[in-house]
């Protein structure tokens, strides 16, 4: 038998980030959420999603009692650079293999996620996949409608500095 460890959203605006394990013969699925803070000052920089990713990558394999003779398959994905280490230390590097996963465990990922951004109250573009930037683009329209959502945001990334100005207003104390 084989687990499948996946992550979704991390290269979204919105929301933390989805790690999933899948079960390939059976279907079963765990998953775990990398809170948004994680992706924000002072923890992005520090780079914690990292740990935290290998944290609940391990708990998940835990929670689905991975047999002795079960491989796992992790996504190449940046956000498992420390996930992967510490399973070839703790299984072996006979028993992980870094992969390109797809199918039921990509979609059960992604799945979790879209479901998760819906809870904030943001619908997600229908053609997402195919438009990244297009997404991206129309999360970041729905966080400047309203400032509050900026919490769900993933203001970390250097980049966002371009598109929306993230300082605070200015206190209106001692005036």
């Amino acid at each position: 038998m084989t687990v499948q460890v996946d992550d979704a959203g991390v290269g979204d605006l919105l929301f933390g980030a989805i790690i999933g394990a899948h079960r390939k013969e059976t279907g079963e699925f765990h998953y775990d959420i990398i809170p948004v803070n994680y992706f924000q000052t002072p923890h992005f920089r520090k780079k914690l999603y990292l740990k935290k990713a290998t944290e609940l990558t391990l708990r998940l394999l835990q929670e689905m009692k991975l047999g002795d003779e079960e491989e796992i398959e992790i996504c190449r994905s940046f956000v498992f650079d420390e996930t992967r280490e510490e399973l070839f230390r703790k299984f072996g590097k006979e028993k992980v293999k870094t992969a390109i996963i797809s199918g039921d465990a990509q979609h059960n990922v992604e799945t979790a996620y879209l479901d998760e951004i819906r809870n904030l109250g943001y619908e997600p573009l229908p053609d997402r996949d195919e438009k990244r930037a297009g997404s991206f683009f129309h999360m970041l329209r729905w966080v400047k409608n309203d400032r509050t959502r900026l919490k769900y945001a993933k203001t970390g990334w250097p980049r966002l500095k371009r598109y929306i100005h993230l300082r605070q207003a200015p206190s209106d104390a001692g005036h």
